[in-house]
């Protein structure tokens, strides 16, 4: 079992920069890869990067390559997401997910573990 809690999240200009973190509970956390998946109103929840459970390798959706970086510390059971360029697109709630696939899936029905979500809203 295990729980997720984003934070994070807020209002930025267009060009600003935040961080995610995603702070997880539960013994087995560091069996699961992770995902950040963003969701807007009246849309799907949509992939923007995953990291396999070592942190060894990392995966990006096409919109955000460059300008967001995905990072995790299994110590402390946290995985970050930093944001930086951010454009008005960017706005959504952002939900860390946990999956036990050996490759953080693009697919949000393969991830077990969900958090709330944490609101991005970038001004143009």
């Amino acid at each position: 079992q295990v729980q997720l809690v984003e934070s994070g999240g807020g209002l930025v200009q267009a060009g600003g920069s935040l961080r995610l973190s995603c702070a997880a509970s539960g013994r087995t956390f560091s069996r699961y890869a992770l995902g950040w998946f963003r969701q807007a109103p009246g849309e799907e929840r949509k992939f923007v990067a995953g990291i396999r459970w070592s942190g060894g390798s990392t995966y990006y959706a096409d919109p955000v390559k460059g300008r967001f970086t995905i990072s995790r510390d299994n110590a402390e059971k946290t995985a970050y997401l930093q944001m930086n360029s951010l454009k008005p697109e960017d706005t959504a709630t952002y939900y860390c997910g946990a999956s036990r696939a050996i490759v953080p899936p693009p697919r949000s029905d393969e991830y077990d573990y969900w958090g709330q979500g944490t609101q991005v809203t970038v001004s143009s």
